[in-house]
């Protein structure tokens, strides 16, 4: 399987209203539910007036469009990471599935992934 990297550092943002989010920019992921709007962007995208920001964060993702009856890809590569002591924060779009883990871990995580058999490209 192949992942591929972000090339871009991402922050992970709990917005106030949706309406302070510009989806005009590049990489925009929005997840809402009854308690809370929280979004992740390119760092350089994020919005002045969020509710709290964690910034630092690197990202990859399975290449190609995954179907629905495949099943667990996103725990295989978790877990990975879990055996390694790298914490995620995943995101999944109709398409695929994202990772992100801090900076500080981010050539450590997909040397690991690379040694469970992960083609890694970007």
């Amino acid at each position: 399987m192949e992942l591929k990297k972000l090339p871009y550092e991402l922050s992970v943002c709990r917005l106030g209203n949706v309406g302070c989010a510009d989806l005009s920019r590049g990489f925009y992921f929005i997840g809402k539910t009854d308690d809370e709007i929280s979004l992740v962007c390119k760092t350089e995208d994020a919005p002045a007036d969020t509710a709290a920001r964690e910034d630092g964060w690197r990202g990859f993702y399975v290449s190609g469009t995954l179907d629905f009856s495949l099943v667990g890809i996103l725990s295989r590569l978790s877990s990975v990471l879990a055996d390694a002591g790298i914490g995620i924060f995943a995101v999944s779009t109709y398409n695929t599935d994202y990772i992100l883990v801090k900076e500080e871990n981010f050539e450590r995580a997909l040397e690991e992934l690379c040694k469970a058999g992960y083609t890694v490209t970007g």
